[in-house]
């Protein structure tokens, strides 16, 4: 594994000698590292964890039964579909096409439910379901589900 650094500071550059270079693995850098230079502090480099592939979208049918509508509200209900894969509060009102403030509001009322969890990472929270809401989304899907 080889360290690339490109920018004010290269290998003879005191500040790594003295100073030394923090890496920091970050969730949200996805591609490459960033690094923050401020000549005061040590240099640091935050860098990508490994991701693991993520379909670029569920089955058509997962979590798709009326009855999940019926029982969270047809909103909620997309929203709880929408965690599947991970989602911010952003992606979670892009995806469902409400507010960020609603999509909180959803979010909180599936948290308080115990389908979901919401980790804070610096200004963004990440939502993932737990195994309960995994569990009720694969039970209201299927192929003949309708809504």
């Amino acid at each position: 594994m080889a360290l690339r650094v490109f920018g004010p500071y290269t290998p003879s550059t005191p500040a790594f000698s003295v100073r030394g270079l923090l890496l920091v693995p970050s969730y949200f850098c996805w591609g490459n590292p960033v690094a923050l230079a401020d000549p005061t502090l040590r240099p640091v480099l935050f860098y990508p964890l490994h991701h693991e592939p993520r379909p670029a979208e569920l089955p058509e049918d997962f979590g798709a039964g009326a009855s999940l509508g019926a029982l969270l509200g047809r909103t909620r209900a997309d929203v709880l579909r929408a965690v599947a894969l991970g989602a911010t509060t952003a992606e979670l009102a892009r995806a469902v096409g409400v507010s960020a403030p609603s999509a909180s509001q959803h979010a909180t009322a599936l948290r308080d439910a115990g389908l979901i969890v919401s980790h804070r990472y610096a200004r963004s929270v990440l939502h993932t379901l737990t195994p309960l809401g995994a569990a009720l989304l694969r039970a209201n899907g299927g192929p003949n589900a309708a809504d």
